[in-house]
């Protein structure tokens, strides 16, 4: 069987320039209604750049929200309806001075599903040459590459809790081990 939820009403509560919120009432499987919060997101592009000596780029980006600084994969929210796979190339090149000769698509994945509807898309990239690195006017970060085992490490230890960044570094660490890389 499958499981389900009929949307009966929408409410938007906010609409901003990068989540419109909405409180939506719902009929369940066992006919009975209930309300759902739900944050809409246009969705991101994130790419793990490794050399042929297994190294990780990764940023050093401020993040308001949570009030500190943190390593995570170069990564961008979506403009209203840019392709996933351009967006992940403009952001190695923005954010690290990279180009790829060949991009693995390591799957999109949903950071927040009890409450967000973003999706992040995400690719590794391999083949790299430099290319001038562009940030954008409001954005501060320090791109840095250290060894795949090293920031695997990070990860396990909890040095690196970023989502994205997360399961991205473990996803390519095992399709490493299963000889899939």
């Amino acid at each position: 069987m499958e499981h389900t939820e009929k949307t009966l009403s929408v409410q938007e509560i906010f609409s901003g320039h990068v989540v419109r919120l909405t409180l939506d009432k719902v009929e369940l499987e066992n006919g009975r209604s209930a309300m759902r919060e739900v944050v809409h997101h246009r969705g991101g592009a994130c790419i793990a750049a490794l050399t042929e000596k297994d190294e990780l780029y990764l940023v050093r980006q401020y993040r308001y929200a949570l009030g500190q600084e943190l390593w995570e994969l170069p990564a961008g929210k979506l403009e209203e309806g840019e392709d996933p796979f351009e967006a992940a190339k403009r952001e190695l090149e923005e954010e690290c001075g990279l180009k790829a000769d060949q991009y693995i698509d390591l799957h999109p994945f949903y950071p927040t599903v009890g409450y967000c509807s973003e999706v992040i898309y995400t690719w590794l990239a391999r083949g790299l040459h430099p290319v001038p690195m562009h940030l954008d006017e409001d954005e501060f970060l320090t791109p840095t590459k250290m060894p795949l085992e090293e920031v695997c490490r990070m990860v396990l230890d909890g040095e690196i809790r970023d989502g994205k960044t997360v399961a991205a570094v473990l996803k390519i660490k095992a399709l490493k081990e299963a000889g899939r890389l």
